[in-house]
């Protein structure tokens, strides 16, 4: 009885593992990871809403199988389509060295572009 459970289990991963479709990307000197369907922030590219771009810097992606590149893998293309741009909340450092008189408030707002993964193509 044990067996046979086990053995559905390990015939469920099998078939997940064939789902569960994923890429590493590169943009703007960060990696991310990213499925069908995601949907990230990218550092701002000046594009209308609902057009399509496509991400060749992959480095990595596993349908099954993980293929790595050396440093990016040849004729793989992510496509992700644009939802909107925007500007992230306000980041405040604020340095203060005690009893110098000494202090430094900075903010920081960041620009995006927000965009939905719509295909993986190895």
């Amino acid at each position: 009885m044990l067996k046979a459970f086990l053995g559905k289990i390990a015939h469920f991963l099998y078939i997940f593992k064939e789902l569960y479709m994923y890429a590493i990307i590169k943009n703007g000197g960060k990696q991310y990871k990213v499925q069908e369907g995601d949907i990230l922030l990218l550092d701002k590219m000046s594009l209308e809403p609902k057009a399509s771009i496509e991400i060749k810097e992959v480095l990595a992606v596993n349908a099954g199988e993980l293929k790595v590149g050396a440093p990016f893998i040849e004729g793989a293309v992510v496509t992700a389509e644009v939802i909107n741009e925007g500007r992230q909340k306000k980041v405040i450092t604020f340095k203060k060295r005690r009893r110098k008189d000494s202090k430094v408030k900075r903010g920081f707002r960041r620009d995006y572009t927000r965009v939905r993964i719509t295909n993986i193509a190895a």
